[in-house]
């Protein structure tokens, strides 16, 4: 066990830095109890992440401008999610840019939907970068201060692993639900 931890302390932060580029938030939160437990830095975690988010949305954003035949071919399968984003956009204007690093399952498709309008860029830019501040804040402080709760989470996982498939089932249960009915064409 102590190997493991000596092993996150130390690739941690690569871990944590690539896993942000997706808007990935269980590396922030690993890296919030980790913290909390004196393996790894909290404001170095909190600062990686927020730099690596602000950098991937900004790549998808870039990517869905300049390179649109390359992403529509890859987000065939995904065009109901993306007129999703499209009809959030229109509905929440900017905030959708904020509202998006929360939301799993959109958090990749915004900066799409957004490149391939006429967005300005600065603007997302600016956006952005403030949005991925507040999401590392609330994420890596919100795991470190609840860091106790959840090392007792993860020890009761520990002892009854039969616990975590059951979570997994019913966690992506309850978002492909809400994906399906999110997306569901209106006749």
């Amino acid at each position: 066990m102590e190997d493991t931890f000596t092993n996150l302390a130390t690739y941690g932060y690569i871990g944590l830095f690539l896993y942000s580029l997706g808007g990935g938030f269980v590396a922030l939160i690993g890296a919030g109890v980790l913290s909390f437990m004196g393996k790894m830095d909290l404001t170095t975690s909190i600062a990686i992440a927020f730099i690596a988010n602000a950098i991937g949305d900004v790549l998808l954003f870039y990517m869905a401008r300049y390179q649109k035949s390359m992403m529509m071919e890859g987000l065939r399968k995904h065009r109901r999610k993306l007129a999703l984003a499209h009809v959030m956009m229109k509905k929440n204007g900017s905030w959708i840019i904020l509202i998006q690093k929360f939301v799993y399952g959109i958090k990749t498709l915004i900066p799409i939907a957004i490149g391939l309008t006429k967005y300005d860029f600065k603007k997302f830019a600016i956006l952005n970068v403030l949005s991925a501040g507040v999401w590392a804040l609330v994420f890596g402080l919100g795991s470190y201060y609840s860091g106790s709760a959840l090392v007792k989470f993860a020890e009761i996982i520990g002892d009854k692993p039969w616990i975590a498939p059951i979570i997994l089932v019913i966690f992506g249960g309850a978002l492909w639900l809400y994906m399906e009915k999110a997306t569901k064409r209106k006749v």
